[in-house]
């Protein structure tokens, strides 16, 4: 929506001061370009930019600049949530002033997407302030190219694919690996991904943020601070959202159980044949498998049910490491292998043969893809 005002402003330098009022206006000392056609003010901050560029990518401004009744009928009729407001604030150098309600930072971080093309990052919470402010604006001012770029890119780290999702946690596990135990995660906070998939509607983003916030303890959600940034608290979840978050846990945490049950179901199911497969066509008796499963369904049961050690609230995670192959066993352990129950191994004599141990791993693949689809079920997402 367009309101009218006016701004008496005198410019010194890179302040504006207006009028003989205390509030003085600041330029952006990037986005201010001499031969600009219009300017935007975020707060205290001024833009001064090409109306033609505005109008180029942005639905919302090509309408504004060539229909202008249109845009404030359309606003008096509609809430200010389908509609954007601006304000028409007088002039400022002979160029007419739009008011936005908007932070300074999410106009900086959209007109320099703009102006240069996006650039963005490693999905860092760094990065997320920024891709999250463009998205936010992209959505709001109809710059549909720009929403989709940003969209892309965050489902690089929030995937809507088990494939996505394992190669999200492999770049985590290395950089871990070179930080050290303790080291900050290397992705923003899943709450403030759901509070910006809210807000844009963006509901692809949804699965994997509230799986990956339902691997911490509770006391490390609401102990704020303790695991997240502070800035994902000034804004938490929805009573509604927590109640899925709540619902989600106990599903994924049930799934575990069931998990390596389902593990020692399928060992001891036929004998001669554990998960499907006949040991005595490499030429090796079942009876060594069968105790080797049985042992493996115990340190699992121990590890993560009893013990609550890493992985314990990650049934993909748990299903992934319950399918390494074990026939390889009397090779070197290196840093790279640790991880399958923290590190521990077994000897040459106790391994799998190489059929079963296959076995197990087809079968762990299986689980994994059928949790990965259970996860919107276990949240209650409509999607």
């Amino acid at each position: 929506m367009v309101q009218e005002g006016a701004i008496d402003s005198t410019s010194k330098g890179n302040k504006v001061q207006v009028g003989d009022s205390e509030c003085s206006l600041v330029r952006h000392p990037d986005l201010w370009f001499s031969d600009g056609s219009i300017v935007l003010r975020a707060e205290n901050t001024l833009f001064r930019v090409h109306k033609s560029l505005l109008a180029r990518h942005s639905g919302f401004f090509h309408d504004l600049f060539t229909l202008p009744q249109l845009v404030a009928d359309a606003a008096s009729s509609l809430s200010s949530s389908v509609i954007p407001s601006v304000q028409s604030s007088g002039d400022i150098e002979g160029c007419q002033v739009l008011r936005l309600h908007d932070t300074p930072e999410d106009v900086a971080n959209l007109l320099t997407t703009l102006v240069d093309g996006p650039s963005f990052g490693s999905n860092d919470p760094a990065d997320f302030q920024v891709v999250s402010g463009v998205l936010r604006l992209a959505t709001k001012y109809l710059v549909d190219s720009l929403r989709e770029k940003a969209l892309n890119h965050l489902a690089v780290a929030w995937p809507t694919t088990l494939k996505g999702w394992d190669a999200r946690e492999d770049t985590a596990r290395s950089l871990e690996l070179q930080a050290g135990p303790g080291a900050m995660s290397i992705y923003p906070s899943p709450i403030a991904v759901i509070n910006l998939a809210r807000e844009v509607n963006a509901p692809s983003l949804l699965p994997s943020a509230f799986y990956d916030l339902s691997r911490y303890h509770f006391s490390q959600i609401f102990d704020h601070g303790e695991s997240f940034e502070d800035s994902a608290w000034q804004c938490p979840l929805s009573s509604a959202d927590m109640q899925r978050l709540a619902l989600g846990k106990e599903a994924s945490q049930h799934a575990i159980t069931t998990l390596i049950q389902s593990m020692g179901s399928h060992a001891h199911s036929i004998t001669g044949n554990p998960f499907g497969y006949n040991p005595y066509s490499q030429g090796h008796t079942h009876r060594t498998c069968k105790r080797d499963f049985s042992e493996l369904v115990a340190l699992a049961t121990q590890h993560y049910l009893f013990d609550h050690e890493r992985g314990c609230t990650d049934p993909l995670y748990v299903a992934e490491e319950l399918g390494q192959p074990l026939y390889d066993l009397g090779q070197p352990l290196g840093i790279e292998d640790f991880g399958r129950f923290g590190g521990s191994r077994r000897s040459l004599e106790q391994a799998e043969c190489q059929a079963c141990a296959r076995a197990l791993e087809a079968w762990a693949k299986r689980e994994r893809e059928r949790m990965w689809k259970m996860i919107p079920l276990w949240f209650r997402f409509d999607v």
